[in-house]
């Protein structure tokens, strides 16, 4: 941690990076003799006699998702889990081409991405945003940095607070990524894609049987790419072989390891027209403010993970997971700020952060069934324990241009890049210090069948969260300890076998330390925590055994709110904080043979309930009214095309409700042609009607500008 300079590219880096290109002399190579060989298949065809049919059955695969584990921490039918659940299969992934958890959500109804200042993913679930509310295969996924979908077989988006199942945080919802895991079916992929802006990506995938017992799978990952923002500029490689082994017909063990490397410019946009106007400033969509040879941003991420799964005898399964992780992050920035219009300049700030992570996360769960009279129970028993030490280490720019210590400048709308000399240092606020946070939960859930029409789950959890805050700078310790209790309660009506009509109830809290782990004070260290309530009706429908329908209304209220006493600047109060009502509609799956469809609406209203300047008016970036719809209809074995558009209401940047992003819709398309069984190629075409929009914000002056029109063509081998 005592180092701000970034990582040497590693030779396995450099070695991928060469491949890359001799990658579609490779693609051509192997299409080649595929295409003879189908093209011989079929003259061989035409000479064969019917003899009779066959029906093979295999996993459907397509947009739509019947039975999740996630929710409930057991193999459960979505039909039977009392919330709102999006999920996001690989072949959505596929088909649009999605790489970034921006992707992803762009088509999960009620949920939004903030800008995350250049650096991270920052979700908006029912009017919350969060940088921590991620998990990985169930497991807490929590640092900020840009997540990738290389290894994801499918991401799940749960709505509302799931305290029971997943502990502190996840006060709006959250997303869980699952990734491939190696099994026992022989196959390969190969992808790469080449985009507009010199995109170029390629992605492995590589399953391999070793013997009866034993499967070995590896998947990776290496991406070089420039941006329609100037100066903007991504170049990151993963890697992630995992292992499974059958030890005997009763207990399963996996293994897995991931290495992940992002180096980019750090890009916070544009200002807004503030105070003349509430409107972004009118400029080109890729004009960059700042200095980009002074915002570079780094993570590396290395994890272990362990799965031991056991089955007994009567029907029970205990299950162990364990991920050690070591997270190393690093963003510097210089930004803009406010907007002078009677002199047409940008003011310019900047700072940088160094952030390292170790976590150890360790869950045990015990699924049992059992029977009470004419009751039937399936019954989740588990301990959680975590400990996460975290490094944060902060500096402010200076600029001596100006004077040896401003801490600012300006640039001109006409000259938006600065040219001066930055120095970085700290500051008296600035962060050096070292946290540690304990956590030790455990947690019971009942899944009742009353009977075939009625089903229930109660369930609750309870958390001692430990946290202590060591500033390194003065000596000072401050330490906080929360005991959480997280109740869940869901009824489930089945008028008919493939419907459910469900009400459910839920809690979650996020402590004083936040969700990064560093906010502790002197002033807040003894507050309760934030708690945020979740009371939801829906209805889910399987539409027929390739497609399902689903609705929710909740209301979600965020209380425990620390401000400022206004009898006494120096202590806080807790207030009640927000509130957010909406309806959420979702459709995923097959409408015929040759046309998938996935579609959602989001209705929602927001209201800060805060006392001061702000209480009354509606949170940032949470649209009244949004909407998304894709389709892909296959006219033959061969050629198929991708038509979809997303809307969005105009938003206020922030709860000042002083900037408004105007609302939008933009239109994808692609084109998808079967070259032979084991060679594809796509087309897509995000934004076809090159509208100019505002895609994201993290504060009123950094607006981002929505992609221009972008193409990307993508090879794909399978073998």
């Amino acid at each position: 941690m005592s180092s701000l300079s970034r990582p040497s590219t590693s030779a396995v880096a450099r070695a991928i990076r060469h491949a890359l290109y001799g990658l579609p002399l490779l693609a051509a190579a192997y299409a080649a003799p595929a295409m003879a060989l189908d093209a011989a298949a079929a003259d061989t065809a035409r000479d064969v006699k019917t003899l009779g049919t066959v029906k093979v059955q295999g996993e459907y695969r397509g947009y739509d998702v019947k039975r999740s584990a996630t929710a409930t921490r057991t193999d459960t039918p979505l039909l039977d889990v009392p919330q709102s659940i999006t999920v996001v299969t690989d072949d959505l992934i596929r088909d649009q081409s999605m790489q970034t958890m921006g992707d992803v959500v762009r088509y999960v109804p009620g949920v939004q991405m903030a800008q995350g200042e250049g650096h991270r993913d920052a979700p908006i679930l029912r009017g919350n945003t969060s940088t921590a509310d991620f998990f990985l295969n169930g497991v807490r996924d929590d640092v900020q940095y840009y997540r990738d979908l290389y290894n994801v077989e499918r991401v799940e988006v749960l709505k509302g607070p799931s305290g029971m199942i997943f502990g502190r945080g996840g006060s709006g919802g959250l997303i869980n990524r699952v990734t491939k895991q190696a099994n026992w079916t022989d196959a390969g992929s190969l992808n790469l894609t080449l985009g507009s802006w010199d995109g170029r990506r390629v992605t492995g995938d590589f399953n391999h049987v070793v013997k009866e017992s034993v499967a070995f799978r590896i998947t990776g990952m290496y991406e070089n790419a420039d941006s329609y923002r100037d100066f903007a500029h991504v170049e990151r490689w993963a890697i992630n072989p995992t292992l499974t082994i059958r030890a005997s017909d009763a207990t399963t063990l996996a293994f897995g390891y991931e290495h992940f490397e992002d180096d980019r410019v750090t890009d916070r946009g544009i200002p807004s027209q503030l105070p003349l106007l509430g409107r972004p400033l009118p400029t080109a969509s890729s004009t960059f403010f700042g200095k980009p040879s002074d915002s570079p941003m780094w993570a590396r991420i290395n994890a272990l993970n362990s799965v031991i799964a056991h089955d007994f005898s009567g029907g029970a399964r205990l299950t162990n997971t364990t991920r050690i992780a070591d997270y190393e992050k690093f963003y510097q920035n210089v930004f803009p700020g406010a907007y002078t219009a009677a002199n047409g300049r940008v003011a310019i700030s900047g700072y940088n952060n160094l952030t390292g992570r170790k976590n150890f996360q360790n869950q045990t769960d015990l699924t049992f069934s059992a029977g009470t009279g004419s009751l039937s129970h399936e019954f989740l028993v588990g301990l959680e324990l975590n400990r996460q030490e975290t490094d944060n280490f902060r500096n402010t720019a200076f600029f001596p241009a100006v004077g040896p210590d401003a801490r600012g400048d300006f640039v001109t709308i006409q000259n938006p890049i600065y040219t001066g000399p930055v120095v970085f240092r700290q500051v008296a606020s600035d962060a050096d210090n070292r946290s540690v946070a304990k956590t030790a939960g455990a947690y019971v859930q009942d899944q009742i069948e009353f009977s075939p029409k009625w089903k229930a789950i109660l369930g609750a959890r309870f958390d001692r969260f430990d946290a202590t805050l060591h500033n390194n700078r003065n000596g000072v310790e401050l330490s906080s300890s929360d005991n959480l209790l997280s109740p869940r309660a869901g009824l489930i009506f089945k008028p008919q076998e493939n419907v459910s009509l469900y009400t459910s109830y839920s809690i979650a809290y996020v402590p004083r330390a936040g969700e990064q782990l560093a906010s502790l004070t002197a002033t807040n260290r003894n507050l309760d925590p934030e708690r945020f309530k979740n009371v939801e009706i829906g209805a889910k429908w399987d539409v027929n055994d390739r497609m399902s329908a689903t609705a929710a209304i909740y209301r979600l209220d965020r209380t425990n709110v620390a401000i400022v006493d206004p009898s006494n600047p120096a202590q806080q109060i807790l207030v009640d904080g927000q509130q957010v009502k909406g309806v959420e509609l979702g459709l995923a799956g097959r409408v015929t043979d040759s046309w998938q469809i996935m579609a959602g609406y989001a209705h929602q209203n927001s209201e800060v309930q805060t006392p001061g300047a702000t209480n009354g008016k509606e949170l940032g970036q949470v649209p009244r009214n949004s909407a998304s719809i894709w389709n892909r209809l296959d006219f033959n074995p061969q050629w198929g095309v991708g038509l979809g558009a997303v809307y969005q209401d105009k938003v206020f940047v922030s709860t000042d409700n002083a900037v408004v992003l105007p609302g939008f819709t933009r239109v994808d398309a692609a084109v998808f042609y079967t070259v032979s069984s084991s060679f594809k190629l796509q087309l897509n075409v995000e934004n076809v009607l090159d509208k100019k929009y505002y895609a994201t914000a993290h504060s009123n002056n950094n607006i981002m500008p929505g992609s221009p029109r972008a193409v990307r063509l993508g090879l794909n081998l399978t073998f």
